[in-house]
C-alpha cells in the first residue's frame, strides 16, 4: 500500500479518538468526515487546541484541504502528501504540547524530507503526557522499527513551560524511511533499574527534592537501583508560569522501557495546591501498575507500537503486550477502517514462575500481517 490516495471516505461522528482518525486518514490517503462534533454542547464545534492540531496538520502535509462548517460541528479532512522539513508551530495553551507531539512521532518518519520542528507551549500538563514521558517510552518504539541512529532522532526540551502560562519550547528532529521492517517483540524481560528527573520551574528548587524523596521511597521497596535527577529552572528556561512534576522510566533486562508522569495543577485552578511529596508518591504508584500490566511497551506506547505492526512490511508482527487500555481499543477499530488490518488477539500464559509469585496481570500477544506500506514520498538520494 502506498501513500497514494484512496477515493473511499471514513465517516463518524463526534469529537472522540478526532487526532487519531486525522493520523490514519493522512496515511492511508482517505477522506475522513466527522459530523456532530460537539453539536449538543453549550460550546459546540471545534474547540482551538483542535483547530490549532489541524494548523500544525497542513503546516506538515502538502496539498491537504480542511473544511469546518460555520459551526464547527463538521469536519472533512481531504489529506495531502507529508512533506516534513523545518516547521515550527505555536501549540494551544488548553494543551500540552504531548497533544501534539503523540501525533507527529507517528507520521514523521514517512514524510518527503526529515523534520525538524519546534513547538511552543505548555511542555507538562495535566491531561496530556509530557514531553519526557513520550521521549522515553514512544522513541524507543521508533528507534527499534527504523533502526536510526541516535544523533538523527533528537527530542528535547529548550525550556520548560507550565500551564497556564506555557513558554515552553521543544525541538523535534526524525529522519524519514522509506519501509518499515516486520518485528516480534515477546519478551519484556524484568525490571532491572529505576531511572527518571523531577523538574521545578519558578518555584524553589526544594520541590523537586521533595518529590525524589516520595516516590524513593515506595520504589526502593522493589529494587535498589533508583536514581532520579532534580531538574530546576529559573529565568526564561522556566517559562512563563509555576509549576513543577516528576517523570519516571522503568528499564528492563530487554530494553524495554515503562514510563509514567505527574504535573502538578496549574496555577488559579480550581481545588488545593499540588502537594510534592503527593505528587512523588502518585507517580511512584503509576509506575508500578505499569510494571504490573507488563508488555514490551507501555500503555502510552501501545498505539505508537500497533501502528507501525500495521504499516511493516507483508509479513508477520508479533508484539506482547500488558492489558489494552480503552484507546488502544478504539485505535484498533480505526485502523481496520483505515488499513483493513485486523490483528489476532491471544491470552499469554503465564509461567510458573508468574503464577506462583503472582506477577502481573494478564499478557496478550497480538499478531498481524502487515500492510506493506511505502513512503513514496521519500526522496530518493
Amino acid at each position: 500500500m502506498s501513500q497514494a490516495k484512496n477515493s473511499s471516505a471514513l465517516s463518524y461522528e463526534g469529537c472522540k479518538n478526532f487526532r487519531m482518525r486525522i493520523v490514519l486518514s493522512t496515511l492511508s490517503g482517505k477522506v475522513v468526515k466527522i459530523r456532530k462534533f460537539r453539536g449538543r454542547n453549550d460550546d459546540p464545534g471545534v474547540d482551538e487546541s483542535e483547530a490549532s492540531f489541524l494548523r500544525l496538520m497542513d503546516k506538515l502535509t502538502n496539498g491537504t484541504r480542511i473544511e469546518v462548517n460555520e459551526t464547527g460541528t463538521s469536519v472533512t479532512y481531504v489529506p495531502g502528501l507529508l512533506a516534513g522539513g523545518q516547521l515550527e508551530h505555536h501549540c494551544s495553551k488548553k494543551r500540552g504540547v504531548g497533544y501534539y507531539l503523540e501525533p507527529v512521532l507517528m507520521l514523521a518518519p514517512f514524510c518527503k524530507k526529515p523534520l525538524h520542528l519546534t513547538l511552543h507551549g505548555v511542555t507538562n500538563s495535566e491531561v496530556d503526557p509530557s514531553v519526557d514521558q513520550l521521549k522515553h517510552s514512544c522513541l524507543p518504539v521508533l528507534r527499534c522499527y527504523l533502526l536510526l541512529a541516535d544523533e538523527q532522532l533528537q527530542l528535547k526540551i529548550v525550556r520548560r513551560g507550565m500551564a497556564p502560562g506555557g513558554g515552553g519550547q521543544v525541538l523535534f528532529s526524525c529522519p524519514v524511511q522509506r519501509t518499515l521492517r516486520a518485528t516480534q517483540w515477546l519478551d519484556a524481560g524484568k525490571v532491572k533499574r529505576i531511572r527518571g528527573v523531577a523538574h521545578a520551574a519558578r518555584v524553589s528548587p526544594a520541590m523537586a527534592g521533595r518529590m525524589v524523596d516520595a516516590a524513593k521511597a515506595v520504589l526502593l521497596r522493589l529494587l535498589p537501583d533508583v536514581y532520579i535527577y532534580t531538574d530546576h529552572y529559573k529565568g526564561d528556561a522556566a517559562g512563563k508560569s509555576p509549576g513543577f512534576g516528576i517523570s519516571l522510566v522503568a528499564e528492563t533486562t530487554t530494553g524495554c522501557t515503562l514510563t509514567s508522569d505527574v504535573t502538578s495543577r496549574p496555577q488559579g485552578s480550581d481545588g488545593p495546591p499540588s502537594v510534592p511529596e503527593a505528587l512523588g508518591t502518585e507517580a511512584a504508584e503509576r509506575l508500578l501498575d505499569e510494571i504490573y500490566r507488563g508488555g514490551c511497551v507501555d500503555s502510552l506506547a501501545q498505539s505508537t507500537m500497533l501502528l507501525y505492526m500495521c504499516l511493516g512490511q507483508k509479513d508477520i508482527s508479533k508484539v506482547k503486550l500488558g492489558q489494552l487500555t480503552p484507546y488502544t481499543i478504539e485505535f484498533l477499530r480505526h485502523v481496520r477502517d483505515a488499513f483493513l488490518t485486523t490483528f489476532r488477539i491471544e491470552n499469554v500464559l503465564p509461567t510458573e514462575e508468574e503464577e506462583d509469585l503472582k506477577l502481573g496481570g494478564e499478557k496478550l500477544t497480538l499478531t498481524c500481517l502487515g500492510a506493506g506500506f511505502s513512503n513514496l514520498s521519500k526522496t530518493v538520494s
